[in-house]
């Protein structure tokens, strides 16, 4: 059960950091990928900055969205549309 709470967490935190970026798109794989991801990368950026977004789903949710938009600013970095 935990593995579906996780892939529902990153589904929803990559959908919410790409949505916020405006950044392009990556598909349902994707979005799952940078959410998760964005979870560890954001849960650790707001650890070292002494922040929390709360606790349960929606913090869940927000700091995997941070660690998200931080993925995906990265990525566009790297690699710019040109």
């Amino acid at each position: 059960m935990e593995i579906v709470v996780t892939l529902v967490i990153g589904l929803v935190a990559g959908w919410l950091g790409s949505v916020i970026f405006k950044g392009s798109g990556l598909g349902l794989i994707g979005n799952i990928i940078v959410g998760i991801v964005g979870s560890f990368v954001g849960s650790w950026l707001l650890g070292k900055l002494g922040v929390s977004l709360g606790d349960g789903w929606i913090g869940a949710i927000l700091t995997g969205a941070v660690g998200a938009i931080v993925i995906l600013f990265l990525l566009n970095l790297i690699f710019k549309k040109r």
